[in-house]
């Protein structure tokens, strides 16, 4: 569920400029501040299955958006090569402080 949750979230984050109003407000309240159907459909004064039905068919928005455009898919991909140039660096100044160390220990 929380792989979910995190997924729409940046799903939310890529797309929410072409959602309407009323669907940015209900995911907003969802998933971002945690409220409740309940709270929800008490907010705009609705039933709680059309607050459901309209945050469903929004997950369901999002997902057709990320399939036909992947913002998110290379979101994740410059992530990746991120942290492998990061890990790199970090490998090299380890082995340049080793090596280091070692003259070091010449002297």
């Amino acid at each position: 569920m929380l792989e979910k949750t995190t997924r729409i979230n940046f799903l939310f984050d890529f797309y929410q400029s072409l959602l309407t109003p009323k669907q940015r407000n209900y995911m907003e309240l969802y998933y971002l501040e945690d409220y409740s159907l309940g709270e929800i459909s008490e907010t705009f004064d609705v039933s709680r299955q059309a607050v459901y039905d309209n945050i469903r068919r929004t997950e369901h928005m999002l997902e057709e958006y990320e399939e036909k455009l992947h913002l998110y898919e290379k979101f994740e991909q410059r992530q990746s090569l991120i942290q492998f140039m990061l890990d790199a660096v970090d490998t090299d100044n380890k082995e340049l402080v080793h090596s280091l160390k070692q003259l070091q220990e010449l002297e």
